[in-house]
This record gives structure tokens, C-alpha cells and sequence, in this order.
């Protein structure tokens, strides 16, 4: 196991140096998301609403929206610099008997081991709390939120289980609790009849998954009859660069061609102007569709390749207007479609 958080419980002057260790883990049959046609996998990409670029995961950051309309964005170091004691210290503020806490506000469970010089004051609270049979209320903060946490012992190791604050838990509110329902004595007593007849030691071992059981027979099923299909292949990282960059060319001797169209006289030039504006656009969106197509582990390289390769070509031009030409042409080929179609609107305004 790994330990997601490290830090101390404080118990009065005694401090516990301990890691915490996710105490659950799902056995769910996990299933990707894939084209029904073809088999592909499906991909998420984190993009920005406003100028449509993909956004790399460092960049991000989190906003809070204000009740007048603006917004406040906050960095991780502005989660780090938070006055919070329990960030590295779950500090014991009462004890409690554990039938007096209602089982809807236990949120997540982690298993609390102690440093190798923190194993004395670890097995001297634990002892404390089995024979005072006590729970330890503490709070603690992971991953940037504070919660409440019960502290308590099973199998030997300290256990700590988050808790939802009061205000998190909904109150019920059905109609029926207001109507006046009438039970028959008789039939009360049957059903604690039945209650009792269906009573015994609970044992979780006895019983099982059936809908995980029903889904593995299925897949079983369906590999034993033949309803496999191999694994569609992918476009390779370099190939994915490769066409990226042909798109890119091409897009720059279609902005060259207008260029020459305009300039050139004795030629229509809007009629070249709207040719040269359709074929960049195509090749922008041809771009943008091979972006999208190459693995998203290998984007930051395709990328830096493709800055490259324009900007060696934006640098051989001969003229600073064919150079700045190249430039939109290589940003409309990078951003969106939008881009795309305004810069023959400015290649046509600089010309002018």
C-alpha cells in the first residue's frame, strides 16, 4: 500500500507520528469507453471555453464564482499557505461512545500506521482506546477539505474514518411522514416474527457480488462464442507529427498563393482571396484532426516539433510579409477554426 497522507495524532502532549493508508479499494470490472463501430477508445481532453486550446494539467488552476459575477482563482500554492493545523496534525478533541455517532456521516475509511520511533505512543493510545471503548473524534484535512474523522481501533491497527459535517447530511422529506399510516397489532407481530427467525451473527464473508459474478460470467460468454475483436491500432506518435507538419506546410503555400494572387495584377483577387481562405481553413481543420488523433501522452512533443518546424520556416522566408503570412497560417493551424478564418482578413488588411 501507499501512504496518501503523512503527519502526527496529538494526544494532549503526546504527538504520533503515523501515515494514513486508504483502508478500501473497489473490485468493480472496469470497462473503457470505445466508438461502438470501430472499437476505439474515447478521449477526454481538458480545453479552455474561450480560445478552444487544449490545457495542460499544470496549468490549471481553481476558480470560485462570486454572487456579483467575478471570479476568484486560486494556485496550489494558495491551498498550501491555508492556516490549517490539521493539514499535518489529526488532533484528538473529544472521546465519545461509538453508538452515539449515526452511520450516514461516515464518509471514507483509512487504515493509521505509526512511524518506527512513533510505535510506543501508537500501541499506548490504541490499548487506552479498546479499554476505555472509546472513539476518538479528531479532524483532519486531505486533499485541500477539513473533515470531521472517528479514530477507533480494529484488528490491532487504529482506524480513521471521515465524517460528513452536519450541514452536508440532507434531511428527509417525504410526504408520507406527514400522513397518518395505521398498523394492524397482528401484522407488527408477524413481522418481528419474521425479524427474529432471520436473525444471526453478521458475517460479510457469506456473502457475494452476484452482479460482478453475473458480468464476469457474460464476458466469459461472449470470449467462449467468438464476440472478440482485436484492439484497433492508433496513429504512431511520429506519424501523427508527420501529418501535422505536412498540414502545416501546406497551409503556408496556400497562404503564399493567395499572397502572390493578390499582389500579382491583372488577376481576380477576391476570387483568390476566398480560394486561398477555404484551403486554409481545411488544412487548419485536417491539423487540428491529427492533433487530436495521436496519443495525449506524446501532445507536449508533437507540439514542440511542430513550433519548431514553422519557426524554421517563418525564419527562411525571404520577405517579413510572406514570414508574417506563415505565422497566422501556423497559429490557425494550432488553435481553432475560428483563428483560421480571420487570418485571411488580416493578410488582406496588411496587403492593403
Amino acid at each position: 500500500m501507499r501512504s496518501i497522507w503523512r503527519g502526527a495524532v496529538s494526544f494532549g502532549l503526546v504527538s504520533i507520528g503515523v501515515k494514513l493508508y486508504t483502508a478500501t479499494e473497489d473490485h468493480d470490472i472496469r470497462f473503457n469507453q470505445v466508438h461502438a463501430t470501430d472499437g476505439g477508445r474515447i478521449k477526454y481532453r481538458r480545453v479552455c471555453s474561450i480560445d478552444g486550446a487544449e490545457v495542460e494539467y499544470a496549468e490549471i488552476a481553481k476558480g470560485y464564482e462570486l454572487p456579483d459575477g467575478q471570479l476568484v482563482v486560486l494556485t496550489d500554492e494558495d491551498f498550501e499557505e491555508l492556516p490549517l493545523a490539521s493539514r499535518r496534525e489529526i488532533e484528538v478533541l473529544q472521546f465519545v461512545d461509538q453508538d452515539e455517532i449515526d452511520p450516514i456521516q461516515y464518509e471514507k475509511t483509512y487504515y493509521l500506521e505509526p512511524d518506527p520511533s512513533a510505535t510506543r505512543p501508537y500501541v499506548l493510545l490504541r490499548d487506552a482506546l479498546e479499554n476505555a471503548g472509546r472513539v476518538a473524534i479528531t479532524k483532519i484535512a486531505i486533499r485541500s477539505r477539513e473533515s470531521l474523522a472517528a479514530l477507533r481501533v480494529k484488528d490491532g491497527v487504529m482506524v480513521l474514518h471521515t465524517m460528513r459535517w452536519p450541514d452536508e447530511i440532507r434531511r428527509p422529506d417525504f410526504a408520507f411522514l406527514d400522513e397518518d399510516v395505521a398498523v394492524r397489532p397482528q401484522e407488527l407481530q408477524m413481522a418481528e416474527a419474521l425479524i427474529g427467525s432471520m436473525t444471526g451473527e453478521f458475517d460479510p464473508t457469506e456473502f457475494t457480488d452476484d452482479y460482478r459474478e453475473a458480468m464476469a460470467e457474460l464476458l466469459e460468454a461472449k470470449q467462449s462464442g467468438g464476440e472478440v475483436q482485436p484492439l484497433p491500432e492508433t496513429a504512431e506518435s511520429g506519424a501523427a507529427v508527420v501529418d501535422l507538419m505536412s498540414a502545416l506546410r501546406r497551409s503556408v503555400e496556400a497562404a503564399r498563393g493567395g499572397a502572390a494572387a493578390e499582389e500579382a495584377p491583372g488577376k481576380p483577387a477576391p476570387a483568390k482571396r476566398a480560394l486561398a481562405k477555404e484551403a486554409t481553413a481545411k488544412e487548419a481543420t485536417a491539423a487540428r484532426k491529427a492533433t487530436r488523433g495521436a496519443d495525449e501522452d506524446a501532445a507536449p512533443a508533437r507540439r514542440t516539433t511542430a513550433r519548431k518546424a514553422t519557426a524554421a520556416k517563418r525564419t527562411s522566408a525571404a520577405e517579413k510579409t510572406t514570414a508574417r503570412k506563415a505565422t497566422a497560417a501556423r497559429k490557425a493551424a494550432a488553435t481553432v477554426e475560428a483563428t483560421a478564418e480571420k487570418a485571411p482578413a488580416k493578410r488582406a488588411r496588411r496587403t492593403a
